[in-house]
């Protein structure tokens, strides 16, 4: 009987290939290049350019270089503008957080009961579109209608027909009270779906060491959840700083547009407002470097943490 040899077989070679996976993913990444690509590469292209209301007619754009930016850089409206729009984005981050994570360790000791009610008013205040609580919150605050003014009236304060949108102060305490009530769903939500996912045995053994309610927090439950927390400030800092529905309504209602201004409103204002739209893309530009700025401690963060674990 013959003998029978067996060709060894050739390793399968990937180089070269496109797995099936990277086939699938080539429609996503294509329409995120389409839809996110090609408005930023344009906005850039218009930043160097001379845009106005001639050129919506049809008129060539006249190519200026680096004059939006030079011109820009120095109006002193824009820096103040600028420090205006991260003061507001820092303060809002900040009580936003701090609310949010206090909300959530607090919706662990509740009753079931309790929980839910909370839960579903934290879903209702998210789910609200933006112009209709913005409708029912220029109530609240209307100068003669209001139901702020009316209670702090009420309590001995000299509050009857106070223009709460007049001073620019006043007028962002009401920004801040809009913005954080709506933002503080996400964080509540977001982190006490990361408590809930904590083995108790962690609590148990911080507990049997005698370790005090609020160390339990500080050296076991937040370092735990400490890259959610990551994520989540990372993108309250984003949403934060391009802040304009509420801004813009606001304005709309009362407020002065020039006092009151962040870089999102200053941007419409100056593109479709103005017609100024080689400036209104400078300012754009500009506030996307301010917001990688902002954000790269957070993604630094990110990176650390990631490489630790």
């Amino acid at each position: 009987m013959p003998a029978i040899t067996t060709v060894p077989r050739r390793p399968h070679r990937m180089s070269g290939r496109i797995s099936l996976p990277h086939v699938f993913l080539i429609p996503a990444v294509l329409a995120l290049l389409l839809a996110l690509g090609y408005p930023l590469v344009r906005q850039i292209v218009l930043s160097f350019q001379d845009f106005g209301l001639a050129q919506q007619f049809g008129r060539p754009p006249e190519w200026v270089g680096l004059d939006n930016y030079t011109e820009l850089l120095g109006n002193p409206y824009l820096w103040r503008v600028t420090l205006r729009t991260v003061l507001f984005c820092l303060v809002n981050a900040a009580i936003t957080m701090l609310l949010g994570v206090g909300l959530a360790l607090t919706m662990r000791y509740m009753s079931r009961g309790v929980r839910l009610a909370v839960q579903t008013g934290l879903l209702l205040a998210w789910a609200m579109p933006v112009v209709a609580s913005l409708t029912v919150w220029q109530w609240l605050f209307d100068t003669q209608y209001g139901v702020v003014n009316h209670l702090l009236t009420r309590g001995g304060l000299d509050f009857a027909g106070h223009s709460w949108l007049l001073e620019p102060l006043s007028f962002f305490f009401v920004a801040t009270v809009i913005v954080v009530w709506m933002s503080v769903p996400f964080v509540a939500f977001t982190v006490y779906a990361a408590l809930i996912q904590l083995p108790l045995e962690l609590l148990e053994a911080a507990e049997m060491d005698g370790a005090s309610p609020w160390g339990r927090v500080r050296h076991v439950v937040l370092p735990s959840i400490k890259p959610v927390l990551l994520v989540v400030g990372l993108l309250q800092v984003i949403w934060d700083l391009r802040v304009f529905t509420q801004i813009f309504l606001l304005q709309e209602a009362g407020g002065s547009a020039r006092d009151t201004n962040l870089l999102g409103t200053y941007i419409y204002r100056l593109g479709i407002g103005g017609g100024d739209f080689g400036t209104s893309a400078a300012v754009a530009v500009f506030m996307l470097a301010l917001t990688v700025v902002l954000t790269a401690p957070y993604i630094r963060a990110m990176l650390r943490q990631e490489g630790e674990s």
